[in-house]
C-alpha cells in the first residue's frame, strides 16, 4: 500500500487527510525506520508494508465506525512503537491517548515522536500494565482500552479491563482468528464482569485476515484484579 493508497482508502471511507496529517505519517514512518536500528520497533520496514500493516491496520476501529473525533480517553497497553493509538490520534487529532510500555527505551522513542509530530494530548508511561492496574490514578479512568496482538484474550482481559470506566470498551486487533481465544476467555470475562459485544473478522486490501473484538465493561472491577506482574500470563483466569 503506497502513501497515496492509503490517502484514497481513507477518502473512501469519508476521511479527508490534511498535508499536516500526511506529513505527520511521512514523519512517522522516516523517525521508525531510523530508532528501529536502534531498538527492536518492528520487522515491517518497508515503506509501502509500513503503511498497510502498521498505519492502515491500526485505524481499524476507525474505519470499522467504532472510533469518532471525539474528545474520549483511550489507553493502548504493550503500544510498542505507538499502535495502533498513535496513527488514530493522527487522523482523529481530539483523541486523548495514553500509553503504557514495559521497554523505557520504546518510551523515550515515543516521546521524540509525539514532539516531532507536534501530538498533544498524548502521556507515555514506563511500566507493567499489572500495576499501572491497581494504581487508582490509571484504574477505571479509560473509556476505551486498544490492543495490538499483545496477548491472548484469556490475559489481555485481566491486563486492560480494570482501566476501563462501567461501559467502557476494550478493542482488540488481531491477526489470528478470535473464536477460541474467546471460548478461553470466558471465565476471565465472568470474573472480570465484562461481555464480548463484537467479533468481527475482516481483510486488509491485501487479502490478509484480521480480527477486531470489542468487549464492555459491565460492572467495577473486583480489586484483586489484575494480579501482580507475570501471574496473568503464567495462571490465566
Amino acid at each position: 500500500m503506497t502513501p497515496q493508497d492509503f490517502y484514497l482508502a481513507l477518502e473512501n471511507a469519508g476521511i479527508i487527510l490534511s498535508q499536516k496529517q500526511k506529513e505527520q505519517f511521512e514523519t512517522y514512518f522516516k523517525l521508525l525506520v531510523e530508532w528501529n536500528q536502534k531498538i527492536n520497533l518492528t520487522t515491517i520496514t518497508e515503506k509501502n508494508e509500513v503503511y498497510l500493516k502498521h498505519f492502515y491496520d491500526s485505524i481499524a476501529p476507525i474505519l470499522q465506525g467504532y472510533l469518532k473525533n471525539e474528545k474520549i480517553s483511550i489507553l493502548d497497553i504493550g503500544a510498542g512503537a505507538g499502535f495502533p493509538s498513535l496513527p488514530m490520534k493522527i487522523i482523529f487529532p481530539q483523541l486523548d491517548i495514553t500509553i503504557i510500555d514495559s521497554l523505557n527505551k520504546r518510551i523515550q522513542f515515543l516521546n521524540l515522536l509525539a514532539d516531532t509530530l507536534d501530538l498533544k494530548g498524548v502521556h507515555f508511561y514506563h511500566g507493567r500494565a499489572e500495576d499501572f492496574g491497581q494504581n487508582p490514578d490509571f484504574r477505571a479512568k479509560f473509556d476505551i482500552v486498544t490492543a495490538r496482538a499483545v496477548a491472548r484474550m484469556q490475559v489481555l482481559s485481566e491486563l486492560t479491563i480494570p482501566f476501563l470506566k462501567i461501559d467502557g470498551q476494550l478493542i482488540a486487533l488481531k491477526a489470528s482468528a478470535a473464536d477460541q481465544e474467546l471460548e478461553d476467555a470466558k471465565n476471565a470475562l465472568t470474573f472480570l464482569f465484562a461481555k464480548v459485544i463484537e467479533n468481527q473478522h475482516y481483510h486488509l486490501p491485501n487479502g490478509d485476515d484480521r480480527y477486531l473484538t470489542i468487549v464492555e465493561k459491565k460492572k467495577e472491577t473486583p480489586k484483586k484484579y489484575p494480579r501482580k506482574a507475570g501471574i496473568p500470563n503464567k495462571k490465566p483466569l
